[in-house]
């Protein structure tokens, strides 16, 4: 057996493990409950509970945890020994069904955005059975919902999970139409794309604002950025390599299909891809990817950069979505096959999929939107704020053709020719790669690529999900109508993509000329995090969450609230975290380098030098630099002040991105262009050319 075989899944209670140490039935009714949602009875949950701490135990784990996903973006545990006291005061091992189904962490003190108050404290986390327990550092991780005492969901997982549901009643629905009965389940399956950035720990430590903020808020452009080209997929450095071995066998250990790894296109930053997986499970391994390249990359003497823009100038750190429907006996419901334009099945998911696009394009933008992802949106290869889907030639002709009622002619797979005989032929894929696509079709899934590389992959596919049991609902209430099953399922294809087809663009996102024709089109373009977030709460939105049993008004509300103060308390980290570094670091180096250059004048003179051009220049630069900085500080000090007054959430959201963010920008031109003038020996900080350049 190789190492990868022997590593992958070697800490997880998998599958295999719960056939080999539980009982024939109470694994038979454990795989019922994960595979048709059945209630799973106490007696069983205490089988599993026992079988699974023995395991654990002999594995090295001591504690156990209800692993969980609140609404900070990170995961949270809370620790307790498997340890019970007996009679004659020593402790045996105990775990039962009880503590496996249901934990009690302080719900009060999580972010809730109004449906706990802090004396409402109780919340209950409780055990997602389609996703495995896990060993980490010593501690049974038990995957987990975390629901208030009221039942509201306060996390990532719980409305995904109900989107998975609602997706799966209603695709079944459809597969029925197509006399599909032997599909059991529908999924969503997700293989989240993650990029990063490594830098030298030493020089992490050295930057306040990477160490608060996780993005640099000052720092010069440096002479070589990624003109070049040079570093996407180019050769891996050996501390980089390393980190990166180290980090996929963790990942495997933790069932995690780690499978694609590579340098991209920035200096210093790299990209992580896994195989597909069951999108639950597949935002449970990303959150572990994500806290194993911080933790490993310690280890390296490194630091892991996941905010969404680390670095000006360069690229930023996206996550692609990869998001596609299958059934449980493995059908791909997004796969065209060799004759698309005769696929009638594939066709009818594939105009659910447009017409969900263009329905809920504003649910889809606000579901990557952040503060950190403002910067990122429409620059240096990521995706503009405007959602359009690309198809590709032929996906796009085939809908052409049955919109107008022509025939298509060109379905056939064209082989590949180089023009170099001794190379292979292959067959074309379907579609080219568009980068530039907010959500492109790339051969039997839809690609994502506007999500933040910090962001869980929950909040853009429990919308994805949602949207698309909606519009497949709204066939499935036509078709099974119908008389004429074959007559109307092809009207109901025309008549999508011709009402839709808006959502579909195929060439390049970046330009001018498209944010213009998106505006013609009809498209949104919700620039900022403060214009896309009210779209969560209109009417539209809460009745398509309420529909579906998704959200609640209440809980849509909370959402709301919590992401609008994220917003808030990020700028307003960022400008406290900037007054800071100038006053302490930035302004102490000025004096210093000014105090040098005022001496040179006399010392020159004293050695007969009386060219003393080169010192009053910087002494006269510097000084008028200096103004600026104070005033541009003092203009941030006292916005930030003001900021007290706004107590509407929106209003100030819109302050902070107006008033703050602009102070911040103004101060941070000052401050750049006196880094370029200030001796390296003198200025406080590393600059991006040392950081980028540092591994």
């Amino acid at each position: 057996m190789s190492k990868g075989t022997d590593l992958f899944g070697s800490m997880v209670f998998g599958d295999t493990v719960m056939r080999e140490r539980l009982p024939k039935d109470a694994y038979k009714a454990l795989k019922k409950t994960i595979s048709e949602g059945k209630h799973l009875e106490r007696d069983v949950a205490n089988v599993v509970a026992n079988a699974m701490k023995d395991w654990a135990v002999e594995k090295g784990a001591t504690h156990f945890t209800h692993w969980f996903q609140p609404m900070t973006g990170i995961t949270a545990e809370k620790h307790d020994a498997f340890i019970s006291p007996t009679s004659d005061g020593q402790i045996i091992m105990e775990f039962s069904g009880g503590e496996l189904v249901r934990g009690e962490p302080d719900a009060s003190s999580l972010p809730s955005g109004g449906l706990r108050a802090t004396f409402e404290a109780r919340g209950y986390t409780v055990w997602d059975t389609t996703s495995y327990a896990f060993i980490k550092d010593g501690t049974l991780c038990i995957p987990t919902a975390f629901c208030s005492y009221s039942g509201e969901a306060l996390d990532k997982k719980t409305p995904l999970l109900r989107s998975m549901e609602a997706i799966d009643k209603q695709a079944r629905r459809i597969l029925k139409l197509f006399g599909n009965n032997t599909a059991k389940r529908v999924i969503t399956t997700v293989g989240p794309e993650q990029e990063y950035f490594l830098i030298d720990k030493e020089m992490y430590l050295k930057r306040p604002d990477l160490v608060y903020t996780g993005r640099t808020l000052f720092g010069a452009r440096p002479p070589k950025g990624q003109e070049m080209e040079d570093h996407y997929f180019g050769t891996l450095k050996p501390r980089v390599s390393a980190f990166m071995r180290e980090l996929e066998e963790e990942l495997w250990k933790l069932g995690v299909l780690a499978k694609t790894k590579h340098n991209e296109v920035a200096p210093a930053q790299h990209e992580l891809a896994p195989i597909f997986a069951t999108t639950n499970i597949a935002t449970d391994h990303n959150q572990l990817t994500m806290e194993l390249m911080k933790s490993i990359a310690n280890k390296h003497g490194l630091a892991c950069l996941l905010h969404e823009k680390p670095f000006a100038g360069v690229n930023g750190n996206g996550k692609h979505n990869n998001w596609s429907i299958s059934t449980d006996t493995g059908a791909n419901l997004l796969e065209p096959g060799e004759t698309p334009c005769e696929n009638a099945q594939f066709l009818l998911f594939l105009v659910a999929v447009i017409k969900a696009a263009d329905d809920y394009q504003d649910l889809l933008r606000l579901s990557a939107a952040s503060a950190a992802n403002d910067h990122r949106l429409g620059a240096n290869e990521a995706p503009p704020a405007i959602i359009s889907m690309f198809l590709g030639d032929e996906l796009t002709g085939i809908l052409e053709a049955i919109e107008a009622g022509t025939a298509y002619q060109n379905s056939k797979k064209h082989e590949m020719e180089i023009g170099v005989t001794v190379l292979p032929h292959f067959p074309k894929d379907m579609t080219d790669r568009n980068r530039t696509s907010p959500f492109a079709f790339t051969g039997n899934k839809f690609e994502f690529r506007m999500l933040g590389s910090s962001f869980s992959v929950s909040g853009p596919n429990i919308v994805l999900n949602t949207a698309v049991a909606d519009v497949l609902c709204q066939f499935a209430d036509a078709l099974e109508k119908s008389d004429n099953f074959k007559g109307d399922l092809a009207k109901l294809i025309k008549k999508t993509f011709s009402e839709h087809k808006r959502i579909v663009f195929n060439g390049n996102n970046y330009s001018d000329e498209w944010v213009i024709e998106a505006e013609n089109r009809g498209l949104s373009n919700l620039k900022t995090t403060v214009d896309a977030l009210p779209e969560f709460i209109t009417k539209k939105s809460a009745d398509l969450f309420a529909k579906h049993h998704v959200f609640s008004a209440a809980e849509i509300h909370s959402r709301y609230e919590i992401l609008m103060e994220s917003y808030c308390k990020t700028l307003h980290i960022e400008a406290l975290t900037m007054i800071d570094l100038t006053k302490r670091e930035i302004i102490p180096a000025l004096i210093a380098y000014q105090n040098e250059i005022v001496k040179l004048p006399a010392l020159k003179k004293s050695l007969g030098d009386l060219d003393t051009s080169l010192e009053e220049y910087l002494m006269s630069r510097i000084a008028k630099l200096s103004g600026c900085l104070l005033k541009k500080l003092k203009t941030l000090e006292n916005v930030l002040l003001e900021s007290k007054d706004k107590e509407d959430v929106l209003e100030l959201a819109g302050y902070y991105r107006d008033k703050v963010f602009h102070s911040m920008s103004e101060l941070r031109l000052i401050v750049d262009e006196l880094e370029t003038i200030v001796g390296k020996d003198y200025w406080p900080l590393p600059s991006y050319a040392e950081m980028l350049y540092s591994v």
